[in-house]
């Protein structure tokens, strides 16, 4: 579990496609400094598990299903992720509910200014905009961010300067294509209220019960 604060930048140092999907190997300094084998490491919003380490790296792999989903297909050699370790039992949560499993791909339509911040238009379609509502939680290439608004085709954040300086949404171009993670709340309460109701459990308790145990 994550809660969308990236703690720092990691460099691709290189990706190594397979039939099986790909490992990346990441640069990095916070992150190692307390990193194990098996441990979850959201890059870019996306839940990874480390598989090897070396001195100033680490390795992690992306199953087909995940490349499918995601933006790691377009990364290169080079390229700077956000990454953050998972969030420990008494951390203070600062960010939301963030699980790493991403939903699908969005694409900057549109960047402009207003005042101190970088407002980005990021246009998705309707399976995933049926999740997201104004003023509500949305995470980015792993960064939380609140809604500023819900359009027909996509959906605006605005993104202060501090995130402009420690993320790589500072820098954000149009046509760039980011990872989106919707509201996991939202989308259990979509599969609960569809779902068919089941039949009332009949109580075992009867009068003739609570009359025998001096209830009644």
């Amino acid at each position: 579990m994550f809660t969308g604060l990236v703690e720092e930048l990691a460099e691709v140092r290189q990706i190594r496609a397979t039939a099986q999907g790909a490992q990346l190997e990441l640069a990095a300094k916070l992150i190692l400094e307390d990193m194990a084998l098996g441990d979850s490491i959201s890059v870019n919003g996306i839940c990874l598990t480390v598989v090897r380490m070396t001195d100033g790296t680490f390795f992690v792999e992306a199953v087909p299903e995940t490349m499918r989903r995601t933006n790691l297909h377009t990364l290169r050699a080079g390229d700077c992720v956000h990454v953050e370790r998972a969030m420990p039992a008494g951390g203070r949560f600062g960010g939301h509910i963030v699980s790493g499993h991403i939903d699908g791909t969005g694409r900057i339509g549109q960047v402009r200014p207003e005042g101190m911040a970088r407002v980005l238009l990021i246009e998705c379609g309707a399976d995933l905009l049926r999740y997201i509502v104004e003023k509500g939680s949305i995470c980015v290439d792993g960064v939380s961010l609140t809604v500023m608004g819900v359009g027909t085709s996509g959906f605006e954040v605005s993104i202060i300067p501090h995130t402009q300086g420690v993320t790589r949404l500072g820098d954000a171009n149009v046509g760039d294509v980011v990872n989106l993670e919707c509201d996991v709340i939202a989308k259990y309460v979509e599969r609960l209220l569809g779902m068919p109701q089941s039949a009332p459990r009949k109580s075992s308790v009867t009068v003739d019960f609570l009359q025998q145990h001096g209830f009644a």
